[in-house]
């Protein structure tokens, strides 16, 4: 059994946590529903953070994972401020996620970035 997975930060391909999708299928670039306010973290990842207004489509990708590599590869490597949730696509379909927990989203080092529409293509601005 497998599950959908859209990851928009270190797990997209190229980045220093993909290693944890290797046995993962990739199933291609999406976008959120504009419904998600976008943060990086120290500018050492992002997160995902869903809101009623304000909210914007960010990119990603989405993976087709087993119950084995979410729970002993890909969760483990998340960071503390991160919790795995549900999300909407643009397309209308739903996924697993890691999402911003609240109480990190006021942490020192949090900035948000939903303007950028992107990890990429905020990292492309450092």
């Amino acid at each position: 059994m497998t599950l959908k997975m859209f990851v928009n930060g270190q797990a997209m391909s190229g980045g220093s946590l993909n290693h944890a999708l290797r046995d993962a299928r990739l199933l291609g670039p999406a976008r959120t529903a504009p419904a998600y306010r976008f943060f990086s973290v120290r500018d050492e990842f992002p997160g995902l953070h869903p809101v009623t207004e304000g909210g914007a489509a960010i990119n990603g990708e989405v993976y087709e994972v087993s119950y084995e590599v979410l729970r002993e590869r890909l969760l483990p490597e998340e960071p503390a401020e991160l919790e795995l949730g549900v999300i909407a696509l643009e397309d209308g379909s739903g996924s697993l996620s890691m999402r911003m927990r609240e109480s990190a989203l006021t942490a020192p080092g949090v900035v948000d970035i939903t303007a950028h529409g992107g990890w990429h293509a905020y990292l492309a601005t450092l």
